[in-house]
This record gives structure tokens, C-alpha cells and sequence, in this order.
């Protein structure tokens, strides 16, 4: 089974980082549908919204479609202005409580919904950095306060001091969040948002590819669109009625280019994939499929780079952005958040980041002489093994052994970040080919590595994550591919599945 040898150097820095934006996305990512409800009400209601911009309904101030979209008084009026000055922060404020607590509680989700409120009425601006912060503080915080009298109760007393003790320790960080954090966390946002204006004034704003196509690659793109770009972008949204920070990571442009070169120009496996991964990249908006063709050829991180500047710049030139964060990041999510004043840009810029990425990729894919060759395999499981810092318990079966199992394979995982796009898609492949065996009885999830428990047999997931699966179950088979769509490993795993039985 696994490996306990340590980690190798490096290696702890990485996860770190890759754990710190899944901790901040996670918090977003439950409420992406509010977030979607919220864009999508303020598309239809506000002044210039479609309903009484281009349908002429509701185009008096007197109109239940102004007064519902609070026309004129954004921050009091109608429920556009509400839902993201209380209702967006408070649902992440209560989801970084229960996280904060431990163990999905409802009890550090109420107090850090209570933490929230504070900063929420500290400030004039939607205060999702706020919510980032005294959420998962208040959860953090009442779990040490219940731990003072862990067991020391008097029976009978137990719902009077714990309903009390919530309610107190509530209150106190409400003030602390009011009185301390508010101004805190405004400077920080005030500075932000400057920040953010020089690289629009000055033109500078495509060259955040550099930073924003690798570290997508390295599965910190939720990270980066949820914990970064979307309280950012939101704010600037509520000010101006759009964001074109919403598609610094969302634009699905780059990826669509690539992936068109793969068809043209790629070879083997890679190649025949190619188009499967671009329907599910491109309309499906799960980003993550694409991430193993950079993967496999580091070098066409610069057709990446190339792609995400242009769509960027074009979408500066003429000024586009999305009413709210695009999620997931389909072309059909793209679309619907998109004002009308941004669809040329917004199109332009999903042509133009394609084209360039394409330009690039065929060029770096056409100069490269190597062959698809079966030793990639062993190539893959070297580097996914150098990842995790020690030897996979099923190298063997990556590079054509057999690996052994102790006791009946009954529940397999498939991981990633979020546990959602990628990981749902591959559970999805990896389930109708272990019925189609005749393991009925097997089941296989879908979860994101931060809420792994360690009661799995078989654990999958793509192998730059494949560190942070092995710390989560230690006990379980780990098995880790290149490829979300089309894997051999899958095959592989139904073949472990029965040896497992015999």
C-alpha cells in the first residue's frame, strides 16, 4: 500500500500554496449560484438592464421593475443593492465559519455570519475580503471557546451555555469586525483597487498572464478567479455595472486555442482527446481538462501567456467586462453575464485569445520532434512520483505491473481542487466503466481533496495533486493521471478492481 517515505524539498511550499487557495475558494465556490442569481437579476432589472432597456418593460421610475431593481439607490433600494452589500458576504462569512470550526459545522457558521455583520456596517463597500477573513476567525475562534468547557458541563446545561456562549462570542467579534477590521480590511481593498486602476490606466493589465496561465496550470486557478478576482472584480462591478476582471481567468479563450492545435498538430493520444476536451472546455467550462497538454509539453505555458495577454488587452481596448464572475468558465456563462456593450469586445477577445494561443501552440507543436511513444507512461509516473516526494503503492500498475490488493476494492474518489468540474466528469468516465465490468457494488465519488476523509480504497486524481490526496488518505491505493477524459488508468483500475476480488 503506500509509501511513507518523506516528502521531497520543495514539495511542502507548493501544497501550501495550492491548500491556501483552495481554503479561500472553497468559501466562494458553494455560492457561486448566488453570485450567478445576483448578475443575472441585476442583468434583467437595473436601469440599463435588459428588460427595460430592450424590451421596454418597466421603464417608468414608478415600475415594480424599478423599485425591484432599485433604481437610483443601489445601496438601499430594490434587492440588487442588498444582496451584495449583506446577502453575498454573509453566505461566505457563514461558509468560512464552518469551515473555520471543523467537521461542516452549522454552529461556526452562524458565528461567523454573526463575525461578519461587523465589517459588513464598518464599511460602504461590498466587504467580501472581510467575509474571507472574520468567517473562518469566527468559526476558528468558537471552537477554541467551546473547547474552555469541553465536558465540564452540568447535564441540563448544556443548550442554556452553548446557545449563550455563541450569542456573547458572537457579539464580541461583530464589534472587533465594526471597530478593528472594517478600516483594516477597507485600506487593503482601497489599495487593491488602486492598484488595479494603474494597470488599467497604464495599459498594463495583460501582462497579469504571466502570472495568471501558470499558476492555473498548477491547480490555483480556482484560487485565483474565487479568492482573488471575483471580491475585486464584484466590488468594481457594483460601482460601474461591470468587470473586466471577470475574465481575466474565466475567458475560456486560451485554452479553446490549444487545444485547437492539439487536434492539428498533436500526436497520439493527446491528439485524438483534443476534441472532447475542447467541447468540455469550451462549453462545458471546466478549465482543468486542458491543464495536462501544458503539463506534457511545459513549453506551451508561452501560448498560454500568449493567449491570455491578447484576450486581455482586447478586452481593455474596447472596455469590456461581465456584470458577474462567469462560473464555471463556459462560453454559455460568459455570454449571460456579458452587458451589451461588451459583446463585441467580450468576442473579439475569445477570437483573438484563441487565434494567438493556436498561432503559438502549432508552431511549438510542429518544431517538437519527439515521438508519442508507451515510455511517456513511465515519464508520467516518474514525474507524478517526484510530485508526491515518494513511491506510488501502484507504480506498478502505471508502468505495467500489477498491484496488489489486501482486501476488496468497495469505494473509489476521484479528487480535485474543488471537487467539482474535473473531478465529477472523471468519476463520471471511471463509474460507467466499473458497471459496465459488473462491480455494481463498487461506488465512485466525486470530492474535493480538502474534504477527503481517510475511508477510501481507491483514491484517483491528477498527479500535480497528488501530494496533498496522500496526506488526506494515507490508507488508500493512489492512482494518478495525466489525462481527465480518456486516461488508461481508468481501465487499469477496473482490471485492480477484480484482482482485488480474486
Amino acid at each position: 500500500m503506500a509509501s511513507t517515505t518523506s516528502a521531497a524539498p520543495g514539495v511542502g511550499a507548493r501544497v501550501r500554496v495550492q491548500q491556501f487557495g483552495t481554503f479561500l475558494s472553497n468559501m466562494v465556490m458553494p455560492n457561486i449560484g448566488a453570485f450567478i442569481a445576483w448578475g443575472l437579476i441585476t442583468a434583467m432589472f437595473i436601469e440599463v438592464g435588459w428588460l427595460p432597456r430592450y424590451l421596454g418593460i418597466g421603464d417608468s421610475p414608478d415600475s415594480w421593475v424599478a423599485k425591484f431593481g432599485g433604481w437610483g439607490d443601489f445601496a438601499g433600494g430594490g434587492i440588487v443593492g442588498p444582496m451584495i452589500i449583506f446577502l453575498l458576504p454573509l453566505l461566505i462569512g457563514y461558509t468560512g465559519g464552518r469551515m473555520g470550526y471543523g467537521d461542516n459545522s452549522t454552529r461556526g457558521g452562524v458565528v461567523g455570519a454573526i463575525a461578519t455583520m461587523g465589517v459588513i456596517v464598518g464599511t460602504d463597500i461590498p466587504m467580501f475580503m472581510g467575509a474571507m477573513i472574520m468567517g473562518p476567525l469566527g468559526g476558528w475562534s468558537m471552537r477554541k471557546v467551546d473547547s474552555l468547557w469541553d465536558g465540564k458541563i452540568k447535564p441540563g446545561f448544556e443548550m442554556l451555555v452553548n446557545n449563550f456562549a455563541a450569542g456573547i462570542w458572537g457579539m464580541i467579534l461583530t464589534i472587533l469586525g465594526f471597530v478593528v477590521m472594517s478600516p483594516v480590511v477597507t485600506w487593503i481593498a482601497d489599495r487593491l483597487g488602486e492598484g488595479v486602476d494603474i494597470l488599467v490606466d497604464n495599459s498594463l493589465l495583460p501582462f497579469t498572464s504571466i502570472i495568471i496561465e501558470p499558476a492555473k496550470v498548477l491547480f490555483l486557478n480556482n484560487a485565483l478567479n474565487h479568492g482573488v478576482l471575483t471580491p475585486l472584480g464584484t466590488t468594481e462591478a457594483a460601482e460601474s455595472g461591470k468587470s473586466v476582471l471577470f475574465l481575466l481567468e474565466a475567458n475560456p479563450a486560451a485554452g479553446a486555442g490549444l487545444l485547437l492545435a492539439y487536434m492539428m498538430f498533436g500526436k497520439g493520444l493527446a491528439k485524438a482527446s483534443a476534441p472532447g476536451a475542447l467541447l468540455i472546455h469550451f462549453v462545458g467550462g471546466i478549465h482543468e481538462i486542458y491543464f495536462p497538454y501544458v503539463l506534457m509539453k511545459p513549453k506551451l505555458i508561452l501560448a498560454m501567456i500568449a493567449g491570455g495577454f491578447t484576450q486581455i488587452l482586447v478586452n481593455v481596448l474596447f472596455n469590456s467586462g461581465l456584470r458577474a464572475p462567469a462560473a464555471p468558465g463556459s462560453i454559455l456563462a460568459v455570454y449571460a453575464q456579458t452587458p451589451g456593450d461588451s459583446v463585441l469586445g467580450v468576442t473579439l477577445s475569445v477570437l483573438a485569445g484563441a487565434a494567438a494561443t493556436f498561432a503559438v501552440a502549432a508552431i511549438l507543436l510542429k518544431m517538437d520532434k519527439t515521438e508519442e511513444a508507451d515510455d511517456e507512461l513511465v515519464g508520467a509516473t516518474a514525474h507524478m512520483e517526484s510530485l508526491k516526494g515518494k513511491s506510488s503503492s501502484v507504480s506498478s500498475v502505471l508502468t505495467g505491473g500489477a498491484a496488489v490488493m489486501t482486501r476488496p476494492i468497495q469505494r473509489i474518489v476521484f479528487a480535485c481542487d474543488a471537487g467539482m468540474g474535473s473531478s465529477a466528469m472523471g468519476a463520471s468516465v471511471l463509474r460507467k466503466k466499473i458497471e459496465a465490468a459488473g462491480y455494481s457494488d463498487v461506488t465512485v465519488v466525486n470530492q474535493a481533496i480538502g474534504n477527503l476523509t481517510d475511508e477510501y480504497d481507491v483514491i484517483v486524481c491528477h498527479q500535480d495533486l497528488a501530494d496533498r490526496a496522500a496526506q488526506r488518505t494515507p490508507s488508500a491505493t493512489l492512482v494518478a493521471v495525466d489525462n481527465f477524459m480518456a486516461s488508461p488508468r481508468y481501465d487499469e483500475i477496473v482490471t485492480m478492481v477484480g484482482a482485488s476480488r480474486a
